[in-house]
């Protein structure tokens, strides 16, 4: 009985704090970018160009296999094309801490006439939420995740949180 009880509270904090990731993300972004699941860019992870929206100091701590690390302060449209298939249909997944920086970068490349560009709803923080795989800068696994500031890194549920 005990354990009933404790899943089901498990399970209304997550509900929960999915809420409040719902809030923050309708506050800062205009979700003229659609989002994608992390269990949807799982199953099509191989058939996407996966671009990493955090600066580069995050993107070393770690990232998500194959992803380009595209930044954000320094975010440069012209380099990115260059990087991109010429195909305006390719599926592009953008990704950044929670999905906020991500969605700004999506609108730019979106103005370029890519078509097919999706924010991965709640970013890094929430694939590794999920229990899936991170790199490092080296290409190895690690369990470390840069949370960009304190007050960001509430979101970020398992994995070792790095601060600068």
């Amino acid at each position: 009985m005990k354990k009933l009880i404790l899943f089901f509270l498990l399970m209304s904090l997550n509900s929960f704090s999915q809420q409040d990731l719902n809030q923050l993300l309708k506050k800062y972004n205009t979700e003229n970018v659609p989002y994608i699941s992390v269990a949807s860019l799982k199953t099509i992870a191989s058939d996407v160009v996966l671009l990493d929206a955090r600066e580069t100091k995050e993107f070393k701590i770690s990232h998500i296999k194959n992803a380009v690390c595209v930044g954000y302060d320094n975010f440069n449209i012209k380099r990115t094309l260059k990087m991109l298939p010429s195909d305006k249909n390719t599926k592009i997944v953008v990704y950044c801490s929670l999905g906020i920086r991500s969605e700004n970068i999506a609108e730019k490349l979106k103005k370029t006439g890519y078509t097919n560009i999706y924010n991965l709803y709640g970013g890094i923080f929430e694939w590794k939420n999920q229990d899936n795989d991170v790199i490092n800068s080296k290409g190895k696994s690690t369990n470390k995740a840069h949370t960009f500031n304190q007050e960001w890194s509430k979101w970020l549920l398992k994995g070792e949180k790095i601060y600068e």
